[in-house]
């Protein structure tokens, strides 16, 4: 009899955390800005002081948001380039540093049981490419995300990527973007294609507007890690709005933030919206930036998702409305 509670209560236990894997999903984000080239080489052609340098420089950046109990931490494109090689120079470095940097971030990730995305240029069977590697909680390589638009000033040693794909996380899924990436519609388009939950843009480029125009087309929220502290390193919502920055003497910005959530257009689903805030309560967030026509409901309830709060009012979903649209068009056109 004994036994066959305990199974009953393990039974019960794996049908919560399923019903907890589906509904309020909160994530802790960390940014960490302006770590490009903040080891200057000067005249020190050392390349194992440059790189305990460089792995000195992210310890310290990176206990200090250790207090937050991050899930996921994003620091900047080519994180662990020294300023002062010239481009030479720079090869013989990381062809000395090889995977020391990345062990380093590897042991930070498996102490503390976070997510680490970091960028970086790596060598791979002879060819050189401008990375965001992202490490899980135990320090494994969750996945690589290789530049798509290396800038024309790298295209000599940088091999541009050739696929865009999602890394499964155990909270969702990212993806990347870095830096020249961002002006490049077609693969906004790709990305956005994929759904993810977040997208990761290391970078030496800010990118201004262009930051808005991924989150709110990808519908996922946007972290930014940009290289120098001259302009904010940024957490965005799916409308594009920040939510996090940093500012002056304070190079890293945190949010924690809900990826269980579903984005409407407010045509038709007006009272379908107030009838599901009726029901729920403070167990549902419904977020209206105006002017856009879009809203954002979020789930704040443990066992419902939001998916099931739009099945339950039948909620059209803001994508599946604008492919409604695309088809009447084409009926009222007679096609």
């Amino acid at each position: 009899m004994k036994r066959n509670f305990t199974i009953l209560l393990a039974l019960m236990a794996v049908y919560m955390q399923c019903f907890n894997m589906q509904a309020v999903n909160k994530v802790t984000i960390v940014t960490i800005g302006g770590g490009y080239a903040t080891v200057n080489a000067g005249n020190d052609r050392d390349y194992k002081g440059l790189v305990d340098r460089m792995t000195g420089y992210w310890k310290r950046e990176l206990n200090q948001v250790m207090v937050y109990k991050p899930d996921l931490i994003l620091v900047t494109e080519t994180c662990d380039r020294p300023a002062g090689l010239n481009a030479q120079e720079l090869i013989d470095y990381y062809k000395f540093r090889k995977n020391q940097v990345q062990d380093f971030f590897t042991s930070v990730a498996k102490e503390n049981r976070c997510y680490i995305a970091y960028g970086t240029i790596r060598e791979e069977n002879g060819t050189w490419y401008n990375s965001c590697v992202v490490l899980d909680r135990e320090g494994k390589t969750a996945g690589i995300y290789n530049k798509y638009y290396p800038t024309v000033y790298e295209m000599p040693l940088i091999k541009p990527g050739t696929e865009v794909s999602l890394i499964q996380c155990d909270f969702g899924a990212v993806a990347c973007a870095i830096c020249f990436d961002l002006n490049f519609d077609d693969l906004r388009e790709k990305v956005s294609a994929l759904k993810p939950d977040i997208v990761l843009f290391p970078s030496l480029y800010h990118g201004g507007l262009e930051q808005a125009k991924w989150a709110y087309s990808c519908r996922s929220f946007f972290v930014c890690s940009y290289g120098f502290q001259t302009t904010p390193s940024e957490i965005r919502n799916p409308f594009g709005e920040v939510v996090a920055y940093t500012v002056h003497g304070r190079n890293h910005a945190v949010a924690t933030v809900n990826l269980d959530r579903k984005m409407v257009h407010s045509d038709f689903n007006g009272d379908k919206l107030l009838a599901l805030k009726r029901k729920y309560g403070d167990k549902v967030t419904i977020a209206n930036p105006g002017q856009l026509g879009v809203q954002l409901i979020t789930s704040e309830h443990e066992q419902i998702s939001a998916a099931d709060m739009v099945k339950e009012f039948d909620i059209e979903l803001l994508d599946d409305y604008f492919d409604r649209a695309r088809k009447d068009r084409l009926r009222n056109l007679g096609k």
